[in-house]
């Protein structure tokens, strides 16, 4: 079999895959362990009492949030370092392959199926041209894909860059917060709240007489999707609306840096949740202000990835090529 995961902030999904087939499968609130080992020798175990049988696996994939470097990886929003040596002695595989987790995803593209994706922007679209895939969650991530290439890096902690009056006060908030401001102060979980923070200072007349139960929910974020849309709450409606504003234009931004033809996928835990307000145009209205560039935007195909999933699939698929390849 293979095991492959999908590791993060705030969970961790692993599975063992025999072939294709997925013949368990387990989430775990990735807090709960102090070590990423702890947490995938509980899956094992888990997964020979549910399988009746020891998990017998010549290869692990691991999608993780975080920059891997070699054989190693610090997760970026956990107190965990993994590194591939030590958990293929720990655990007797032969091969650990450890991949950024928008590489992971990137490499799950094609094993989404139509119901897996809505399509915002049909575009102009080139199957063989570069392809992005951008995932807000508890952080961010960026993968750009040419056939069978996937390169991934750090591009949460690129610069953010305001596109408009409002989006340079945000900045201008931030910046007197943190210093250098980062795309993941804003288009993450977390950055949905610092947008809710900002609104809630410059607009007040917007603030119902409860805001304050907002930011003292166990999940502010979720919280204001949830108010945004089911109690017609003016303050978080405008939270949500600035922050799919600033994430359609980052997403128009890297459409751009490849020409993504092939188009751009938005994955990760926050996009499904806002497809409503993702489909009433937006989103679209940002990544497509472009200026001159505005046509290549609109050429680009732009599809939300409702599959939670993805780099889970990505990992598994990548790890049967590489035994394919054997």
């Amino acid at each position: 079999m293979i095991v492959a995961g999908d590791i993060g902030g705030t969970k961790t999904v692993l599975a063992a895959f025999d072939g294709a087939s997925c013949a368990y499968k387990q989430r775990y609130d990735s807090h709960e362990f102090a070590t990423f080992i702890d947490l995938l020798a509980r899956f094992l175990d888990d997964a020979a009492d549910a399988l009746g049988e020891t998990v017998s696996s010549r290869c692990a994939c691991l999608g993780i949030a975080g920059p891997v470097i070699g054989d190693h990886v610090k997760v970026t929003n956990l107190p965990w370092e993994i590194d591939a040596r030590v958990l293929a002695d720990r655990f007797g595989l032969d091969d650990v392959q450890l991949l950024n987790d928008l590489a992971a995803a990137a490499h799950g593209i094609d094993a989404l199926a139509a119901d897996d994706l809505v399509t915002l922007q049909d575009g102009e679209p080139r199957p063989q041209r570069p392809q992005v895939v951008i995932a807000a969650g508890t952080g961010l991530g960026v993968a750009y894909r040419l056939g069978a290439q996937v390169l991934s890096g750090e591009g949460g902690h690129m610069s953010f860059a305001p596109a408009n009056a409002r989006q340079a006060a945000l900045w201008q908030w931030l910046h007197a917060r943190f210093g250098r401001v980062e795309v993941e102060h804003v288009v993450c979980g977390a950055g949905q709240v610092r947008i809710y923070e900002f609104l809630r200072e410059q607009q007040p007349e917007l603030a119902a007489t409860d805001a304050g139960k907002v930011l003292q929910a166990e999940d502010p974020a979720r919280a204001i999707t949830e108010r945004a849309f089911e109690q017609d709450d003016p303050l978080c409606a405008a939270a949500v609306d600035l922050f799919i504003d600033c994430y359609g234009a980052l997403a128009g931004d890297h459409a751009l840096a490849v020409l993504a033809r092939g188009g751009v996928y938005v994955a990760g835990g926050i996009a499904p949740k806002l497809l409503p307000r993702l489909r009433a145009g937006g989103f679209l209205s940002a990544f497509n202000d472009k200026g001159a560039f505005g046509p290549a935007a609109r050429a680009c195909p732009v599809h939300v990835v409702v599959n939670s999933e993805l780099p889970l699939l990505g990992a598994a698929r990548y790890a049967e090529r590489l035994l394919t390849a054997v």
